[in-house]
């Protein structure tokens, strides 16, 4: 299951961080951040809750940069 979330980030080099964050979670399979647009785009691993596992996202995006906002 894929779901797009707006992101707060400020710059790309953080969402570059973010990503590969994001991407070591456990419960995702795959995940993509724009700067640009400012969404990320994660697609969880089957059987997996997402809200569960966002929870677990914003703790390691909030590791790269603590001001860091997820709209869940």
């Amino acid at each position: 299951m894929k779901k797009t979330y707006k992101i707060e980030v400020d710059c790309a080099n953080c969402a570059n961080l973010m990503e590969e964050a994001t991407r070591k979670t456990e419960g995702v399979a795959s995940a993509t951040v724009n700067f640009m647009t400012q969404k990320m785009i994660v697609e969880f691993e089957d059987g997996q809750d997402s809200k569960s596992v966002m929870k677990d996202v914003l703790k390691a995006c909030k590791k790269v940069e603590p001001d860091c906002e997820i709209e869940l």
